[in-house]
């Protein structure tokens, strides 16, 4: 009987161990190979958590992760990328080590598999166009036409790659193609594309090489050439399977990797297509691959998510064989979850109103103690300068209040935040009707004391102080798409984009803040988690703060959830 205890594994894991308990491996080597021609996204994430995941797991018979760069088609690529990936990888807490690989290191490799497949008569280099093949390729009720160039000599096969790779054709006048099956049920079967002539620049062999493998071509040889195990990919590779294994079979390779498909990671109100993503910096509606509002991995740190946070979502979402769709609010939820634990408190004002306090030369103060955080007495206290205007949020005043609306109003009482008790006694308004200014008393002996008998205090605010307070910007974001699927948008996912996805506001911060480093994350009280942005943030001349997540899934209340 098992132990009710130990956590479930995932089919993957499943295999793995079955794997590795018969003997079949005696260790388990995965590999994470984005391609360099984007930024990583959260369901990148999602890959590199399990496949890092499962070499960690593994560290008892030597497990280990490789970092591979499948670098093949050089009009798509980028350093940039290269060492974005990188970044990405490190700030989710995993590490390749010395395991750190790019397909164009084994060009030569797959070059030499591909006159092998020459040489065995299984490969065929191929002059027809692009829509002639295409048209040739017939469908799922009608079998390939074969290639006029299908059974040409070998000799002239291997003259004509040749001369290929020695530059001597344009772009398009020639392919290899493998020749497996015109006939097969699975379209990927049918004669595919091995080879294509590229004149462009290669960011890691310059300009070595003018023919470039296919993916489907080079993937399978990578793994093995590594002595990769187990292979994981998206769903979306499945079938691909069939010519993954048939590249393995009739390829010089020193080991037969398993390729494994598992679900690929959807969220609600969110594009993963890297080519939309592009769409979306290119065309300006973002300010870049880390605008906040993104779900790049670089836009998730920019925004403050907690790495740690990242990993256990994606772990809470698991490892299944069927596709879905996941709440992007349960990705908010652990990423609120562990900032209530981790964040510092600070006080920040995003609409702010000024508040006199009359009587303040009663019981004048210079400051007043505030626990960095209510719950974790290990962060401390802090000073926080206080005199005889602050600022306020304008919503915690109401000229006619509501029932349950336990804070400032006419002849009211509320708590400011680790100070006084103040009552209100009177409002001015301009010409619009706008609350300019609130006149306010504090009761005398009411600092860290309860309410005297006879007044009625419900809530605390936060504030800040007029005289040592700073300007701040603030951008608060927001989900980028207005409904949950954008890719079934009528009018295409740029028409629901959400025009109120960023927001940008004058806020008035306590002076703790304004000199906080690049990357601080903190909770601003009772308003959201936010963080100084690592880009424009200046301590102490321009600060800057990103919302990160709202105290609250505002969504699900406009959802009637």
């Amino acid at each position: 009987m098992s132990d009710s205890t130990t956590p479930k594994l995932d089919f993957i894991r499943e295999i793995i161990a079955a794997d590795l308990a018969t003997g079949k491996h005696a260790t388990t080597i995965t590999r994470f190979p984005p391609e360099p021609n984007g930024y990583l996204h959260i369901g990148h994430a999602k890959s590199i958590c399990l496949n890092f995941g499962i070499a960690l797991e593994n560290q008892a018979t030597h497990g280990k992760c490789h970092l591979r760069f499948d670098d093949t088609n050089p009009e798509k690529e980028e350093t940039e990328y290269v060492e974005s990936i990188k970044e990405d990888v490190k700030w989710l807490g995993f590490d390749w080590g010395d395991d750190l690989y790019f397909a164009s290191d084994y060009f030569d490799f797959f070059h030499d598999c591909a006159v092998h497949l020459i040489k065995e008569g299984k490969a065929y280099v191929e002059q027809q166009s692009a829509e002639e093949m295409r048209a040739n390729r017939g469908n799922l009720t009608t079998p390939g036409t074969p290639s006029p160039f299908r059974d040409r000599p070998l000799e002239e096969n291997l003259d004509l790659f040749a001369r290929m790779k020695a530059g001597e054709f344009k772009e398009g006048e020639c392919v290899l193609r493998a020749k497996i099956d015109l006939a097969s049920s699975n379209m990927n079967l049918r004669d595919p594309v091995l080879y294509r002539i590229m004149h462009a620049h290669h960011h890691n062999t310059g300009n070595q090489w003018c023919i470039y493998p296919l993916y489907d071509f080079a993937h399978p040889l990578e793994d093995a050439l590594e002595h990769i195990t187990h292979s994981l990919c998206t769903l979306e590779f499945e079938n691909h399977r069939p010519l993954y294994d048939w590249f393995i079979e009739h390829c010089p390779v020193p080991s037969k990797p398993r390729q494994i498909e598992f679900a690929r990671l959807n969220l609600t109100y969110t594009i993963m297509s890297k080519r939309k993503l592009l769409e979306l910096v290119q065309g300006g509606h973002v300010s870049g691959w880390n605008d906040p509002r993104l779900p790049t991995i670089s836009g998730l740190r920019r925004r403050g998510y907690p790495p740690e946070a990242v990993v256990h979502f994606c772990k809470r979402v698991g490892i299944t064989k069927f596709s879905g769709t996941t709440d992007v609010a349960l990705l908010e939820f652990d990423v609120r979850d562990f900032l209530n634990h981790s964040a510092p408190r600070r006080m920040g004002v995003l609409d702010p109103v000024k508040v006199v306090l009359e009587n303040w030369a009663t019981e004048p103060l210079t400051h007043v103690e505030v626990p960095n955080h209510p719950q974790n007495p290990d962060m401390g206290e802090r000073r926080i300068p206080i005199s005889a205007e602050i600022w306020i949020e304008r919503e915690d005043f109401m000229e006619v209040p509501e029932k349950k609306f336990f804070r400032l109003g006419p002849d009211r009482h509320v708590r400011l935040k680790g100070g006084h008790i103040i009552r209100c006694t009177g409002f001015e308004k301009d010409a619009t009707g706008t609350i300019t200014l609130i006149r306010a008393v504090i009761l005398p002996g009411t600092v860290g004391a309860d309410s005297p008998a006879g007044i009625e205090c419900k809530a605390a605010i936060h504030w800040v102080d007029v005289a040592t307070g700073q300007d701040a910007q603030v951008r608060l974001y927001d989900r980028l798409f207005t409904i949950e699927n954008p890719e079934e948008a009528p009018g295409g996912f740029l028409s629901v984009i959400n025009p109120d996805s960023l927001q940008t506001v004058t806020a008035k911060i306590e002076p703790a803040l304004a000199t906080a480093a690049a990357g601080f994350s903190c909770q601003f009280d009772r308003i959201g988690y936010f963080v100084a942005d690592a880009a424009d943030h200046h301590p102490g001349t321009q600060p800057v703060f990103n919302r990160t997540v709202a105290l609250r899934d505002s969504w699900a209340k406009k959802a009637g959830r």
